[in-house]
């Protein structure tokens, strides 16, 4: 029988961090990602959990479900608008456009020192690229520190990115809104502005069995060329100074509701206002992104965006019935592996129509792709809260926490479910 002196203890530590060291050196590991091991593990639970198509609605949308919740778990601020009962059906009109004075037909801006991003941190590496632009000297780990301290937090919302800028580059102004388009991207590089818009992107390498490699995705848009018919930009992902056609760049921008975000000194916001005219009013704009969402639903009814896209505008004005009505279509259709692990507005639609069943079904769906997603651990917490299960509902909204340290939405949550 071996006697485990302290000198072999010792030497069995030092054997086994060395191999430790080697295999890290062999498989390329980061030791502050460790990249290559999640990939694995990921790969693994992929395997003895085979991933499936979105699940279709559960419930049936009823006059029921229309009950005032008196729960309001969310902090995000909507608008009010008349209530409608069902989805309306709109002739196919042209939708809006900006009426602005002629702009070249080229504008390149200055180039931002590049940033290749790290594991899942495109959102802070293009965030860094673009304060770059204006003189800022940071990179994304700055950034990512702050806004999602545990590198495996696989999203980093627009919201997220807004906060950043607006709370540790104050000496800068920023913005985001949605139903963009290629005129509007054109109009803000002509007058100087670069601007980051979210977007679909593939990956090169699937991730477990059946993977559809489908993923959000921030791009910074600073150039244009109509002779090429072609942006010029900068992608963390794949290089400085990549070319996109106008057409694919807007066809991956839709499955983000054409989301854009403009960063811009104190002294440019009239000329920011001046460009974006209407859609400088955050609730105007997102009226005028509903009506493009709906009439995008008629112009192409296969279209599992566009009726996503629906939804989630509906739910900015806490129109949550007719929002599931949409999510219910889009997943008909069928939508991304990966979506629930960007966008969160189905949980908060299906939450407020009180259809859990339907909610807790796509938490679950969320979790099994993603499963340190802050947010929908935070909503499986409110499913569990819904159906009378305390306790459970806390263990989740810690969960939350773990995932992603000072998650306010979590910290209420306690709170509010301590309370009540």
């Amino acid at each position: 029988m071996i006697k485990w002196t302290p000198k072999r203890i010792y030497g069995l530590a030092a054997f086994i961090i060395g191999i430790a060291f080697l295999l890290i050196l062999l498989l390329g590991l980061n030791l502050r990602s460790s990249w290559r091991w999640e990939v694995f593990q990921t790969y693994v639970r992929g395997v003895l959990n085979p991933v499936s198509s979105i699940p279709t609605a559960v419930q049936i949308a009823t006059e029921k479900n229309r009950t005032p919740i008196p729960v309001m778990p969310s902090t995000t601020i909507t608008a009010t608008r008349p209530a409608v009962t069902e989805i309306p059906v709109v002739v196919q009109t042209a939708l809006p456009t900006p009426t602005s004075t002629p702009i070249p037909e080229r504008v390149l801006l200055s180039s931002p020192g590049y940033e290749k991003q790290d594991i899942n941190n495109c959102g802070p590496a293009t965030l860094a690229m673009y304060l770059r632009y204006y003189g800022w000297q940071g990179d994304q780990f700055i950034i990512s520190d702050l806004i999602k301290p545990i590198p495996q937090d696989r999203n980093v919302n627009v919201e997220e990115l807004d906060h950043y800028v607006r709370n540790y580059a104050g000496w800068l102004q920023t913005i985001y809104r949605v139903g963009g388009d290629i005129e509007l991207l054109k109009e803000l590089i002509a007058a100087g502005f670069p601007v980051m818009i979210e977007e679909a992107f593939k990956f090169d390498e699937s991730y477990w069995p059946n993977d559809d490699k489908w993923a959000g995705h921030y791009f910074l848009v600073t150039g244009y060329d109509d002779q090429l018919d072609a942006f010029l930009g900068q992608d963390s992902y794949y290089g400085a100074d990549r070319w996109v056609d106008y057409d694919l760049l807007e066809n991956q921008w839709q499955s983000f509701n054409y989301v854009y975000t403009i960063i811009y000194l104190p002294d440019q916001e009239e000329t920011i206002k001046s460009i974006l005219g209407e859609h400088w009013d955050r609730d105007a704009n997102r009226q005028y992104a509903l009506e493009k969402s709906r009439q995008e639903t008629i112009n192409t009814p296969e279209n599992v965006y566009a009726w996503f896209n629906l939804g989630t505008n509906l739910v900015y004005f806490s129109e949550y019935r007719e929002a599931t009505l949409a999510f219910d279509r889009a997943r008909e259709i069928g939508w991304p592996q990966r979506m629930l692990r960007y966008q969160f507005s189905p949980f908060m639609a299906y939450f407020h129509s009180l259809r859990n069943e339907d909610l807790m079904v796509l938490v679950d769906y969320a979790l099994d792709r993603t499963p340190n997603s802050e947010e929908a651990l935070l909503w499986k917490g409110w499913g569990k809260y819904r159906a009378g299960s305390k306790e459970e509902a806390i263990a989740l909204f810690l969960q939350a926490l773990e995932a992603h340290p000072g998650y306010e939405d979590a910290t209420y949550a306690i709170n509010y479910v301590n309370e009540n």
